[in-house]
Protein backbone atom coordinates (compact mmCIF):
# COMPACT_ATOMS: atom_id res chain seq x y z
CA UNK A 1 0.00 0.00 0.00
CA UNK A 2 1.08 3.59 -0.60
CA UNK A 3 -0.24 5.54 2.37
CA UNK A 4 0.31 9.09 3.54
CA UNK A 5 0.39 9.69 7.29
CA UNK A 6 -0.04 12.94 9.17
CA UNK A 7 0.22 13.07 12.97
CA UNK A 8 -0.77 16.13 14.99
CA UNK A 9 0.95 15.86 18.38
CA UNK A 10 -0.54 18.18 21.00
CA UNK A 11 -0.73 18.81 24.70
CA UNK A 12 -4.16 17.21 25.08
CA UNK A 13 -4.18 14.50 22.42
CA UNK A 14 -2.46 12.89 19.46
CA UNK A 15 -4.37 12.74 16.18
CA UNK A 16 -3.26 10.49 13.30
CA UNK A 17 -4.86 10.48 9.85
CA UNK A 18 -3.94 8.21 6.93
CA UNK A 19 -4.85 8.94 3.30
CA UNK A 20 -4.31 7.22 -0.01
CA UNK A 21 -2.43 8.68 -2.96
CA UNK A 22 -5.54 10.57 -4.09
CA UNK A 23 -5.98 12.25 -0.73
CA UNK A 24 -8.92 10.11 0.39
CA UNK A 25 -8.89 9.59 4.16
CA UNK A 26 -8.73 5.86 4.89
CA UNK A 27 -8.15 5.77 8.62
CA UNK A 28 -7.81 7.92 11.70
CA UNK A 29 -7.32 7.58 15.44
CA UNK A 30 -6.86 9.61 18.60
CA UNK A 31 -4.37 8.96 21.40
CA UNK A 32 -3.06 10.56 24.54
CA UNK A 33 -0.97 13.74 24.94
CA UNK A 34 2.29 13.99 23.00
CA UNK A 35 3.71 17.47 23.58
CA UNK A 36 7.41 16.69 23.34
CA UNK A 37 8.38 19.45 25.78
CA UNK A 38 6.69 17.56 28.61
CA UNK A 39 7.63 13.97 27.74
CA UNK A 40 10.67 11.77 27.49
CA UNK A 41 11.50 10.38 24.07
CA UNK A 42 10.16 6.96 25.08
CA UNK A 43 6.89 8.47 26.38
CA UNK A 44 6.49 10.51 23.20
CA UNK A 45 7.19 7.46 21.03
CA UNK A 46 4.70 5.38 23.02
CA UNK A 47 1.94 7.93 22.36
CA UNK A 48 2.76 7.91 18.64
CA UNK A 49 2.84 4.10 18.46
CA UNK A 50 -0.54 3.83 20.17
CA UNK A 51 -2.20 6.35 17.87
CA UNK A 52 -0.65 5.35 14.54
CA UNK A 53 -1.25 1.65 15.26
CA UNK A 54 -4.93 2.35 15.85
CA UNK A 55 -5.12 4.47 12.70
CA UNK A 56 -3.53 1.66 10.68
CA UNK A 57 -6.02 -0.76 12.19
CA UNK A 58 -8.94 1.29 10.89
CA UNK A 59 -7.22 1.53 7.50
CA UNK A 60 -6.22 -2.07 6.87
CA UNK A 61 -8.37 -4.24 9.12
CA UNK A 62 -11.22 -2.30 10.73
CA UNK A 63 -12.89 -5.49 11.98
CA UNK A 64 -9.76 -6.63 13.83
CA UNK A 65 -9.48 -6.11 17.56
CA UNK A 66 -5.70 -6.12 17.38
CA UNK A 67 -3.70 -2.96 16.58
CA UNK A 68 -1.29 -3.11 13.66
CA UNK A 69 2.25 -3.56 15.03
CA UNK A 70 4.93 -0.91 14.66
CA UNK A 71 7.62 -0.92 13.36
CA UNK A 72 5.97 -2.49 10.29
CA UNK A 73 6.54 -6.15 9.60
CA UNK A 74 8.13 -6.22 6.14
CA UNK A 75 7.89 -3.25 3.79
CA UNK A 76 6.47 -0.05 5.21
CA UNK A 77 2.95 0.85 4.04
CA UNK A 78 3.83 4.55 4.15
CA UNK A 79 5.02 6.53 1.17
CA UNK A 80 5.55 9.61 3.33
CA UNK A 81 4.73 11.01 6.77
CA UNK A 82 4.34 14.48 8.25
CA UNK A 83 4.56 15.09 11.99
CA UNK A 84 3.46 18.38 13.52
CA UNK A 85 4.71 18.21 17.11
CA UNK A 86 4.00 20.71 19.85
CA UNK A 87 7.14 21.26 21.91
CA UNK A 88 9.44 20.74 18.92
CA UNK A 89 10.86 24.23 18.64
CA UNK A 90 14.47 23.80 17.62
CA UNK A 91 16.63 21.87 15.13
CA UNK A 92 18.04 19.84 18.01
CA UNK A 93 14.54 18.69 19.03
CA UNK A 94 13.80 17.68 15.43
CA UNK A 95 17.11 15.81 15.29
CA UNK A 96 16.30 14.05 18.55
CA UNK A 97 12.95 12.58 17.54
CA UNK A 98 13.49 12.01 13.80
CA UNK A 99 15.55 8.78 14.13
CA UNK A 100 12.93 7.29 16.46
CA UNK A 101 10.10 8.13 14.07
CA UNK A 102 12.13 6.84 11.12
CA UNK A 103 12.65 3.49 12.83
CA UNK A 104 9.05 3.36 13.96
CA UNK A 105 7.56 3.86 10.48
CA UNK A 106 10.27 2.30 8.33
CA UNK A 107 10.77 5.59 6.49
CA UNK A 108 14.34 6.86 6.10
CA UNK A 109 15.13 10.32 7.42
CA UNK A 110 14.86 12.75 4.55
CA UNK A 111 12.18 14.29 2.33
CA UNK A 112 9.69 11.47 2.92
CA UNK A 113 9.64 12.16 6.67
CA UNK A 114 8.79 15.73 7.65
CA UNK A 115 9.05 16.72 11.32
CA UNK A 116 8.24 20.24 12.48
CA UNK A 117 6.29 22.24 15.04
CA UNK A 118 2.54 21.65 14.88
CA UNK A 119 1.88 25.18 13.59
CA UNK A 120 3.28 24.09 10.21
CA UNK A 121 0.19 21.92 9.70
CA UNK A 122 -1.99 25.00 10.03
CA UNK A 123 -0.15 27.05 7.42
CA UNK A 124 -1.37 24.87 4.53
CA UNK A 125 -4.54 26.98 3.90
CA UNK A 126 -2.37 29.75 2.47
CA UNK A 127 -2.30 27.66 -0.71
CA UNK A 128 -6.09 27.81 -0.96
CA UNK A 129 -5.94 31.53 -1.76
CA UNK A 130 -3.99 32.46 -4.91
CA UNK A 131 -4.00 36.19 -4.07
CA UNK A 132 -2.05 35.84 -0.80
CA UNK A 133 1.40 34.45 -0.12
CA UNK A 134 1.61 34.86 3.66
CA UNK A 135 -0.05 33.10 6.56
CA UNK A 136 -0.22 33.45 10.31
CA UNK A 137 -0.85 30.10 12.01
CA UNK A 138 -2.29 30.37 15.52
CA UNK A 139 -2.81 27.48 17.91
CA UNK A 140 -4.75 27.97 21.11
CA UNK A 141 -5.68 24.77 22.87
CA UNK A 142 -4.02 23.65 26.08
CA UNK A 143 -1.20 26.06 25.18
CA UNK A 144 -0.70 28.69 22.51
CA UNK A 145 1.72 29.75 19.79
CA UNK A 146 1.67 31.89 16.64
CA UNK A 147 3.98 31.51 13.63
CA UNK A 148 4.22 33.48 10.38
CA UNK A 149 4.97 31.91 7.00
CA UNK A 150 5.70 32.90 3.41
CA UNK A 151 4.58 30.60 0.61
CA UNK A 152 6.95 29.84 -2.25
CA UNK A 153 5.07 27.95 -5.01
CA UNK A 154 6.51 24.52 -5.58
CA UNK A 155 8.65 24.71 -2.45
CA UNK A 156 8.19 24.26 1.27
CA UNK A 157 6.66 27.07 3.30
CA UNK A 158 9.23 29.45 4.75
CA UNK A 159 8.89 30.17 8.45
CA UNK A 160 9.37 33.89 9.05
CA UNK A 161 8.84 34.39 12.77
CA UNK A 162 7.23 32.92 15.86
CA UNK A 163 5.93 34.05 19.20
CA UNK A 164 4.93 31.99 22.23
CA UNK A 165 4.77 28.25 22.72
CA UNK A 166 6.90 28.53 25.85
CA UNK A 167 4.78 26.25 28.03
CA UNK A 168 2.54 26.95 30.99
CA UNK A 169 5.26 28.15 33.35
CA UNK A 170 6.55 30.83 30.97
CA UNK A 171 3.63 31.69 28.73
CA UNK A 172 0.85 30.06 26.69
CA UNK A 173 -1.18 33.28 26.75
CA UNK A 174 -4.73 32.80 25.54
CA UNK A 175 -4.61 29.00 25.86
CA UNK A 176 -6.41 26.74 28.30
CA UNK A 177 -3.93 27.18 31.13
CA UNK A 178 -4.00 30.95 30.67
CA UNK A 179 -7.81 31.00 30.85
CA UNK A 180 -7.86 28.82 33.96
CA UNK A 181 -5.14 30.83 35.68
CA UNK A 182 -6.78 34.17 34.90
CA UNK A 183 -10.16 32.89 36.12
CA UNK A 184 -8.74 32.08 39.55
CA UNK A 185 -6.73 35.31 39.65
CA UNK A 186 -9.68 37.51 38.77
CA UNK A 187 -12.06 35.72 41.13
CA UNK A 188 -9.55 36.12 43.96
CA UNK A 189 -9.07 39.79 43.05
CA UNK A 190 -12.83 40.41 43.13
CA UNK A 191 -13.03 38.56 46.45
CA UNK A 192 -10.31 40.79 47.89
CA UNK A 193 -12.06 43.91 46.62
CA UNK A 194 -15.24 42.71 48.30
CA UNK A 195 -13.38 42.62 51.61
CA UNK A 196 -13.07 46.40 51.27
CA UNK A 197 -16.33 47.35 49.54
CA UNK A 198 -18.57 44.81 51.24
CA UNK A 199 -20.13 44.01 47.87
CA UNK A 200 -19.97 40.23 47.25
CA UNK A 201 -19.10 38.80 43.87
CA UNK A 202 -22.15 37.60 41.93
CA UNK A 203 -21.10 35.15 39.22
CA UNK A 204 -22.18 31.77 37.94
CA UNK A 205 -18.51 31.12 37.18
CA UNK A 206 -17.62 31.41 40.87
CA UNK A 207 -20.27 28.82 41.67
CA UNK A 208 -18.87 26.49 39.00
CA UNK A 209 -15.30 26.89 40.29
CA UNK A 210 -16.34 26.22 43.89
CA UNK A 211 -18.20 23.09 42.80
CA UNK A 212 -15.27 21.92 40.67
CA UNK A 213 -12.89 22.08 43.63
CA UNK A 214 -15.45 20.87 46.18
CA UNK A 215 -15.13 23.96 48.39
CA UNK A 216 -17.47 26.63 49.78
CA UNK A 217 -15.01 29.54 50.22
CA UNK A 218 -12.92 30.70 47.27
CA UNK A 219 -9.89 31.21 49.52
CA UNK A 220 -9.84 27.45 50.02
CA UNK A 221 -8.72 27.13 46.41
CA UNK A 222 -5.17 28.32 47.17
CA UNK A 223 -3.80 25.13 48.77
CA UNK A 224 -5.58 23.04 46.12
CA UNK A 225 -3.93 24.99 43.31
CA UNK A 226 -0.45 24.99 44.84
CA UNK A 227 -0.33 21.49 46.34
CA UNK A 228 2.02 18.92 44.85
CA UNK A 229 0.61 15.89 43.07
CA UNK A 230 -0.89 13.32 45.42
CA UNK A 231 -1.99 10.01 43.84
CA UNK A 232 -4.25 9.32 46.83
CA UNK A 233 -6.45 12.34 46.06
CA UNK A 234 -8.84 12.46 43.10
CA UNK A 235 -8.20 16.18 42.65
CA UNK A 236 -4.52 16.38 43.61
CA UNK A 237 -3.63 13.39 41.45
CA UNK A 238 -4.10 15.80 38.53
CA UNK A 239 -0.88 17.72 37.69
CA UNK A 240 -0.99 21.31 38.93
CA UNK A 241 -1.08 22.88 35.50
CA UNK A 242 -4.04 20.74 34.47
CA UNK A 243 -5.97 21.71 37.60
CA UNK A 244 -6.06 25.16 36.03
CA UNK A 245 -6.25 24.35 32.31
CA UNK A 246 -9.23 22.05 32.92
CA UNK A 247 -11.17 25.04 34.26
CA UNK A 248 -11.37 26.65 30.81
CA UNK A 249 -14.56 24.79 29.73
CA UNK A 250 -16.28 26.17 32.84
CA UNK A 251 -15.23 29.69 31.89
CA UNK A 252 -16.48 29.33 28.31
CA UNK A 253 -19.78 27.86 29.49
CA UNK A 254 -20.32 30.66 32.00
CA UNK A 255 -19.40 33.31 29.42
CA UNK A 256 -21.28 32.14 26.34
CA UNK A 257 -24.13 30.08 27.81
CA UNK A 258 -24.84 32.11 30.96
CA UNK A 259 -23.66 35.52 29.76
CA UNK A 260 -21.65 35.80 32.98
CA UNK A 261 -19.93 39.22 33.05
CA UNK A 262 -16.92 38.01 35.03
CA UNK A 263 -16.29 35.10 32.66
CA UNK A 264 -16.60 37.39 29.64
CA UNK A 265 -14.03 39.75 31.18
CA UNK A 266 -11.63 36.83 31.61
CA UNK A 267 -11.97 35.68 28.00
CA UNK A 268 -11.61 39.19 26.57
CA UNK A 269 -8.47 39.58 28.66
CA UNK A 270 -6.89 36.28 27.62
CA UNK A 271 -7.88 36.85 23.98
CA UNK A 272 -6.12 40.22 24.23
CA UNK A 273 -2.98 38.58 25.57
CA UNK A 274 -2.89 36.26 22.56
CA UNK A 275 -3.69 39.10 20.13
CA UNK A 276 -0.80 41.09 21.59
CA UNK A 277 1.54 38.21 20.79
CA UNK A 278 0.17 37.74 17.27
CA UNK A 279 0.71 41.45 16.63
CA UNK A 280 4.46 40.94 17.09
CA UNK A 281 4.46 39.09 13.75
CA UNK A 282 2.54 41.84 11.93
CA UNK A 283 3.58 45.11 10.38
CA UNK A 284 3.86 46.86 7.02
CA UNK A 285 5.32 43.81 5.28
CA UNK A 286 8.89 45.02 5.48
CA UNK A 287 11.61 42.71 6.74
CA UNK A 288 10.04 39.56 8.14
CA UNK A 289 6.74 41.17 9.17
CA UNK A 290 3.42 40.27 7.54
CA UNK A 291 0.71 42.68 6.38
CA UNK A 292 -2.56 41.35 7.75
CA UNK A 293 -4.65 42.61 4.83
CA UNK A 294 -2.44 40.59 2.47
CA UNK A 295 -2.50 37.36 4.49
CA UNK A 296 -4.63 34.54 5.83
CA UNK A 297 -4.80 33.83 9.55
CA UNK A 298 -5.34 30.15 10.20
CA UNK A 299 -6.54 29.01 13.62
CA UNK A 300 -6.32 25.58 15.22
CA UNK A 301 -7.00 24.24 18.70
CA UNK A 302 -9.95 23.66 20.98
CA UNK A 303 -10.26 27.21 22.36
CA UNK A 304 -10.11 29.06 19.04
CA UNK A 305 -12.50 26.45 17.69
CA UNK A 306 -15.14 28.50 19.52
CA UNK A 307 -16.16 31.25 17.11
CA UNK A 308 -16.97 33.82 19.79
CA UNK A 309 -13.47 33.50 21.25
CA UNK A 310 -11.89 33.83 17.81
CA UNK A 311 -13.92 37.00 17.35
CA UNK A 312 -12.48 38.45 20.57
CA UNK A 313 -8.98 37.85 19.18
CA UNK A 314 -9.76 39.24 15.72
CA UNK A 315 -11.55 42.29 17.16
CA UNK A 316 -8.54 43.03 19.37
CA UNK A 317 -6.21 42.73 16.38
CA UNK A 318 -8.46 45.02 14.32
CA UNK A 319 -8.26 47.64 17.07
CA UNK A 320 -4.48 47.43 16.71
CA UNK A 321 -4.83 48.08 12.97
CA UNK A 322 -4.55 44.47 11.74
CA UNK A 323 -7.49 43.11 9.71
CA UNK A 324 -6.79 39.90 7.79
CA UNK A 325 -7.89 39.31 4.23
CA UNK A 326 -8.91 35.75 5.05
CA UNK A 327 -9.70 33.91 8.26
CA UNK A 328 -9.62 30.12 8.39
CA UNK A 329 -10.29 27.65 11.17
CA UNK A 330 -8.71 24.23 10.64
CA UNK A 331 -10.87 21.79 12.55
CA UNK A 332 -8.79 18.73 11.74
CA UNK A 333 -5.15 19.64 11.13
CA UNK A 334 -4.08 16.00 10.78
CA UNK A 335 -6.64 15.38 8.03
CA UNK A 336 -5.68 18.57 6.21
CA UNK A 337 -2.03 17.58 6.51
CA UNK A 338 -2.56 14.03 5.22
CA UNK A 339 -4.50 15.09 2.13
CA UNK A 340 -2.07 17.95 1.51
CA UNK A 341 0.89 15.60 1.83
CA UNK A 342 -0.67 13.25 -0.71
CA UNK A 343 -1.22 16.14 -3.12
CA UNK A 344 2.47 17.07 -3.17
CA UNK A 345 3.93 13.66 -2.41
CA UNK A 346 2.83 11.37 -5.24
CA UNK A 347 6.43 11.23 -6.35
CA UNK A 348 7.22 9.48 -3.08
CA UNK A 349 5.11 6.48 -4.10
CA UNK A 350 7.65 5.24 -6.60
CA UNK A 351 10.48 5.96 -4.18
CA UNK A 352 8.71 4.00 -1.44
Amino acid sequence: MSLFLCVDCGGSKTSAVISDVDGNVLGRALGGPSNFAYLTLSEFTAAVIETVSKALQTTTSPASAEPVPLPPVGATPFAAAWFGVSGVDSPSAVAQITPALSALLGIPAGPRLAVANDTHLLAAPVRLYPDVSHAIAVIAGTGSIAVSFRDHPGRALEELGRIGGWGWILGDEGGGFSVGRESIRLILLEHDKASVTGIPVQSTLVDKILERFGITDIMEVLPLVHANTDPASALLSIPREKRLSQLSPLVFKAAFDDGDALALRILRHTAGLLAEEIAVLLGDGSGRTVKADEAVISFGGSLVGIEAYRKFILDDLAQRGHTFRYVQFVEDAASTGATGLAAVGKAFVNEA
